[in-house]
């Protein structure tokens, strides 16, 4: 059966949703599925925009035909190559074997790359800037590599003002009927999904989506949709969005508050950390989030790093280093290029107390304009009284930092 809604009066979303798969690039858990958006354009000519996964592409398929109505599809146009979003693409020329590909030349190389039979096609080799008509619906075409693949672009309809933004602005999430980002509450049930989605994905393309950024800039007025890749289609306070795109990009903090992540292997660090953590909010800062590095996806990790101005690392010492789980998250944030953070120190160990010297280190020589707090916790195995002047002089550290 057909599911499909309308974005404007010619645009339809003809995509599917995923509630079966567990790992987004079987790296991300995604207890809420994910959605795999396509776009479907009639006017004088049709076109499809990008396509779906392939667990997806029955759903597709049937969207098409019922849109369509027994027209032909003379267009696809191929934003982005990733299998998620091009694994129908083999199919779509199939069925629909006269139908000619617009896209880049980076973008069929890889078409080439998966095998996509292209040369058995026409094909239209866009460049940056290029237009082109599909009757009343004129596209021009703006090139975005590395947001998040080389050969990405995005594809705005001047006509309508709608923005066919490819990964970006997209989230994690299945629409289950719902399409557009004010049919649901964004804040309370999208935005942490949107947030982790952007960046443990493209986190570490800041400076290209800053430049896609400047590009649309000089349209901002004349978009009116947002149509995605993945979850909602955004048709009023554009603007939120695309300052949380702003602020995510720039490595700036969404907002002020503390992130504490513990290593703790019989307790006695997580009892410390939240023992700052009730002094924190015992001295009026109660925007303090609390997390085990051994039981938190690192994707939900790296998008609370992202989230908060101050971190806390609490790590035990193991093997005279820093507990594997630690610096696994410390790995993540320096690949994902995490910036901008002040950061407080927690250390424990039984004989040999490493970890936290160890940590500073990580933090000074592989990471970028990280500021570390002199003050710091180091226990040997447990908390004990005697370094409450320790914890106290710590949380007023953070807090002053916060001026």
């Amino acid at each position: 059966m057909y599911s499909v809604r309308n974005v404007t009066e010619d645009v339809y979303w003809v995509g599917a949703n995923d509630h079966r798969l567990a790992l987004f690039e079987n790296a991300y858990p995604i207890p809420r599925g994910v959605s795999y958006n396509s776009y479907l354009l009639l006017d004088e000519k049709t076109a499809l925009f990008d396509t779906v996964d392939w667990s997806g592409c029955r759903q597709l398929l049937e969207n098409m035909e019922h849109v369509l109505a027994g027209r032909p599809l003379d267009y696809l146009v191929i934003n982005h190559l990733e299998p998620d979003h091009a694994g129908s693409i083999e199919e779509i020329l199939l069925r629909w074997p006269n139908v000619v590909i617009i896209s880049n030349e980076k973008a069929f190389m890889m078409m080439r790359q998966f095998k996509f039979p292209v040369d058995e096609h026409a094909i239209v080799e866009v460049k940056e800037g290029d237009t082109f008509s599909f009757g009343k619906h004129v596209v021009t075409f703006v090139f975005a590599p590395m947001v998040h693949w080389p050969e990405v672009m995005v594809t705005f309809d001047t006509t309508d003002g709608v923005l066919f933004s490819a990964d970006a602005f997209g989230t994690f999430g299945a629409l289950d009927g719902k399409l557009f980002a004010d049919e649901v509450d964004f804040d309370r049930d999208w935005l942490d999904d949107a947030r982790r989605y952007l960046t443990n994905i493209v986190g570490k393309y800041g400076p290209h989506i800053q430049l896609i950024l400047k590009k649309a800039g000089g349209i901002l007025s004349q978009i009116k949709y947002i149509c995605p890749l993945h979850g909602p289609v955004w048709r009023k306070d554009l603007m939120y969005f695309i300052q949380k795109y702003d602020t995510w990009s720039r490595y700036e903090p969404e907002e002020k508050g503390v992130m504490i992540v513990y290593a703790s292997m019989y307790g006695n660090t997580e009892s410390a950390a939240q023992a700052l953590a009730a002094r924190l909010c015992d001295k009026g800062m109660t925007k303090v989030a609390i997390y085990d590095v051994s039981s938190t996806d690192v994707s939900q990790l790296i998008s609370e790093t992202f989230k908060y101005s101050h971190l806390v690392l609490a790590s035990v010492t193991y093997n005279l280093g820093i507990y594997p789980a630690m610096h696994n998250l410390l790995m993540d944030m320096k690949a994902l290029n995490v910036q901008n953070r002040t950061v407080a120190i927690m250390e424990n160990g039984s004989w040999a107390i490493k970890s936290g010297d160890l940590m500073q280190k990580f933090l000074d020589e592989e990471m970028k304009n990280m500021t570390v707090l002199n003050e710091r916790v180091s226990m040997a195995s447990s908390l004990h009284e005697d370094k409450a002047f320790e914890l106290e002089t710590l949380a007023d550290a953070i807090l002053e930092s916060m001026q």
